[in-house]
């Protein structure tokens, strides 16, 4: 009978501290897939300003080169697929198209000197260099902390755990292709 009772107690003690290290392990996942939340929040609110900021540069260019319509067209697009992207995947891609027609179009404006030199194109010039480097800055943070959740839902014993309660690892940042080749301007 003292075995008995000594074996439920190991038991019940077992049972507890699986229910411990479970609860634990559940509420450091969801801190972590909140703070990848946060961050993605983060990425967006500057994506979006630099959205905000795209329909007065393209009609800033637009008075100084009308026949440049291609290449406008193309910033006006990629913007549209940008509005349209539903997950954090897609939405990636659309700003990557994004930033790959700004490049373009910015090295359309090489092409002419008037709206290099007018005062509205350069003000919104620095404010998307700007809004750039926030992208950048953000872009990091977020991948920072995806990259520690991604670490800790892989790491044992939480590997047992996350996939069993709905966790899933978050989506990097990654660059596009070409990226490290520089636009080519022609004159």
């Amino acid at each position: 009978m003292k075995k008995l009772g000594c074996f439920a107690a190991a038991l019940i003690g077992l049972v507890l501290v699986v229910a411990i290290f479970g609860f634990k392990t559940y509420n450091r996942l969801v801190r972590g897939d909140e703070g990848v939340k946060a961050a993605w929040a983060q990425v967006e609110n500057q994506l979006q300003r630099r959205m905000d900021l795209i329909p007065n540069l393209v009609e800033t260019v637009k008075g100084y080169a009308s026949h440049e319509r291609e290449t406008l067209e193309a910033v006006i697009q990629a913007r549209s697929r940008v509005a349209g992207a539903g997950s954090v995947s897609e939405k990636m891609a659309a700003n990557d198209q994004l930033s790959g027609a700004l490049s373009r179009l910015l090295v359309v404006v090489e092409q002419y000197p008037n709206l290099k030199a007018d005062q509205t194109f350069l003000r919104l010039q620095d404010e998307l260099a700007g809004t750039e480097n926030r992208i950048a800055v953000e872009r990091r943070r977020y991948n920072e902390i995806a990259r520690d959740y991604n670490i800790q839902l892989r790491s044992f014993p939480t590997v047992l755990f996350g996939g069993m309660l709905g966790f899933k690892g978050a989506s990097l940042f990654e660059a596009q292709e070409g990226a490290a080749q520089a636009p080519k301007v022609k004159f």
